[in-house]
């Protein structure tokens, strides 16, 4: 590969770590961003996997407030079960329409709740309605790799103080992203193709990352909210952008490659 690319891809990883390091999640949909332009997207996606494990496990070191193993038990025993429900589910989904009413709910759903400032707190459900969110987060795992999006909004309905919901999506998130890099490397997907571009992507990341969990000590609960709500927003503009051209392209409309780049993500990408 050309020295172009492997630039390219370290600054993904480097502004994605940043994110990761900040908000607890988003690894994959910053870095994927970047990286569909340059590089194959199944080679995107276990770099993206392994990128997100890796500054998961950093932060998780780095940030270990608000810890709580009886409310995050729910989530991860849910999304455990999903996982594999999703790898089920995958060939008789219609995925293209998933991501976009998903991405389109949130579009809508998550800058009205930043607009709004009175929403109720949502206290139904207890531990039940989190390990069914758990569960819908471990299928959208196995569906698009999108497996902290439920719980992040969740979280966000539920109003957990900051450092309890980053707690939660990281920790949740590191339990699944554990599951499916195993996945990844029994399937022979981490192959020795990838092991340049892992000792690009894993150096460069590591600052950025660290950074952001520094910057997000000192930030407040509304910055906080802000931060996630907004990239829940971008999560979803994310999903409409990459199901839109093939939505359009199966009624036979053509596709500008302006719009999606060259390599857009596909139906494993995050």
């Amino acid at each position: 590969m050309p020295v172009s690319t492997y630039l390219v891809v370290a600054l993904g990883a480097v502004v994605a770590g940043f994110v990761q390091g900040l908000s607890g999640f988003a690894f994959g949909l910053t870095a994927l961003s970047i990286w569909a332009w340059v590089i194959d997207p199944q080679l995107a996606a276990v770099l993206a996997v392994s990128g997100a494990f890796t500054g998961q496990v950093i932060a998780a070191v780095s940030v270990r407030r608000g810890f709580e193993p009886g409310r995050l038990a729910p989530f991860i025993l849910g999304g455990l079960a999903g996982i594999p429900l999703g790898v089920l589910l995958l060939p008789r989904l219609d995925a293209d329409w998933f991501k976009m009413l998903l991405g389109l709910l949130l579009v809508v759903w998550c800058p009205t709740m930043l607009l709004a400032r009175n929403l109720p707190r949502i206290t139904a459900g207890g531990r039940l309605a989190d390990a069914a969110v758990g569960l819908g987060g471990g299928m959208m795992g196995g569906l698009g790799g999108f497996t902290g999006v439920l719980p992040t909004l969740w979280c966000t309905l539920r109003r957990y103080e900051r450092d309890v919901q980053r707690s939660v999506i990281q920790n949740f998130n590191l339990a699944m992203l554990s599951v499916t890099l195993a996945t990844y490397l029994a399937a022979g997907l981490v192959t020795r193709a990838t092991l340049p571009m892992l000792a690009v992507i894993l150096p460069a990341m590591l600052v950025p990352t660290l950074l952001g969990t520094r910057i997000y000590l000192g930030i407040g609960e509304v910055a906080f909210r802000r931060l996630v709500l907004g990239l829940l927003t971008v999560s979803g503009l994310a999903l409409v952008s990459a199901s839109a051209p093939r939505l359009l392209q199966r009624a036979g409309r053509p596709i500008s490659t302006a719009f999606v780049g060259e390599h857009p993500v596909d139906s494993a990408g995050r």
